[in-house]
């Protein structure tokens, strides 16, 4: 199959600039593509994972991969699909947290020198040098004012009243201007994003047009949502990071064995290399062996078979045997802090099983929360050394699938 016709047959079309020209472009020629990621964090996460798995098959159908990261439009902050500023960072954070991404996109892509080899550019290297009349005088004209106020990711904050900064404003210009500069330094003609990145790519484009370069194209995915309505990449505990010491394996595989029924088979096909037969036979099948599959196909990619298979067994003697289970999450706590005891409520936020205290209390009074196995009845109850298992930790749960176990040091 082309990659367009993977790219469709597996849900990640949402829109495309031009798609029978591109499809042509790809049949006849060696294409670049790129992506990018802004450096707001340390490590990337399930939320960033389609665009993951679009540079993964890209590089598969023989087209190369450009990770493009933001050095400098971190700085600023895109607007697209937030309600408020991103908080500024510094140099040495920027700097920090891009190397923690590269570390995460070599899991799934191969960076090297090859031809469909991916490479890691910088958008810092280039901007930062660049002169603001300079910038103005030769692309800034290019752009309209009344379009850009049209796109959504700017009429969405301006019809909520919410403050669109000119910083942030700038960031479409910026983006633009990045996809031209890869086309003249790589000959890149593809931007892929998520739809809400649709504007920013489409100015990318039309700068490229109005400037006399080849035709560049723009294609988008849609943006996941679960069946319920959840923001894809979000857990009890928060985001779900692809990184092992952020998130370990065992909570990654936990997260993809708790996917919602109806979104199984999408699951598969976004996250996962499986074919389509191997899908349809494990949507037709029992539905617990297919969220366990899932969950062994995305962990082995991200964190290897080795931990993928190990948190299987982990999970396995938790909920089929009872047990404590080597292998889930850990949390030390001193032992002079449990002799005098710690309230069950902060004791569960601790862990990490409630984002805050008012959230752990409710999960008590809901009879959400055990310790040991055995519901714990009282928010304020007072957990102690003497509370600890045969095997010597205190395991608190919260629901049936979500474990800690308690440590003393």
């Amino acid at each position: 199959m082309s990659f367009l016709s993977t790219f469709k047959s597996r849900g990640f079309f949402h829109q495309c600039t031009d798609e029978a020209a591109l499809n042509k472009l790809i049949a006849e020629e060696s294409i670049v593509g790129y992506s990018g990621f802004d450096c707001t964090a340390p490590s990337l996460h399930v939320g960033n994972l389609m665009q993951i798995m679009v540079l993964r098959h890209l590089q598969s159908h023989g087209i190369k991969p450009i990770v493009l990261v933001g050095g400098a439009t971190t700085k600023i902050g895109d607007p697209s699909g937030k309600d408020e500023a991103r908080k500024l960072l510094t140099d040495e954070d920027i700097a920090v947290n891009m190397e923690g991404i590269k570390d995460v996109l070599k899991k799934f892509i191969r960076f090297g020198d090859g031809a469909t080899d991916a490479v890691m550019v910088n958008n810092d290297d280039w901007l930062a040098g660049m002169g603001y009349i300079h910038f103005l005088r030769d692309y800034g004209r290019h752009f309209s004012m009344s379009r850009m106020l049209n796109f959504d990711s700017v009429k969405l904050r301006l019809e909520r009243e919410q403050n669109l900064s000119f910083l942030e404003f700038n960031y479409m210009l910026l983006q633009a201007y990045d996809f031209v500069h890869l086309h003249r330094l790589q000959g890149c003609r593809l931007q892929i994003g998520g739809s809400d990145q649709w504007g920013n790519i489409v100015n990318g484009v039309e700068l490229g047009r109005r400037l006399g370069e080849k035709e560049l194209f723009g294609l988008t995915t849609p943006l996941i949502t679960t069946a319920s309505g959840a923001k894809m990449g979000k857990s009890v505990s928060g985001a779900v990071w692809l990184r092992a010491d952020m998130v370990s394996p065992y909570d990654y595989w936990q997260f993809w064995r708790n996917t919602e029924d109806a979104d199984v088979g999408r699951f598969l096909r976004f996250f996962t290399e499986l074919g389509e037969e191997v899908i349809v036979a494990l949507e037709k099948g029992n539905i617990n062996d297919a969220k366990k599959r899932l969950a062994h196909e995305a962990t082995t990619l991200c964190h290897g078979v080795e931990n993928a298979l190990a948190a299987a067994e982990t999970a396995r003697i938790t909920f089929e045997e009872g047990g404590a289970a080597v292998g889930l999450p850990v949390i030390h706590v001193p032992a002079d802090e449990l002799v005098q005891g710690i309230a069950a409520y902060a004791l569960v936020q601790r862990t990490g099983l409630a984002a805050s205290g008012g959230e752990a209390r409710r999960l008590i009074r809901g009879k959400g929360a055990k310790m040991n196995d055995v519901v714990i009845g009282d928010e304020n109850q007072l957990i102690t050394i003497k509370d600890k298992n045969p095997e010597g930790v205190i395991k608190l749960s919260a629901g049936k699938k979500n474990h800690v176990l308690v440590e003393i040091s």
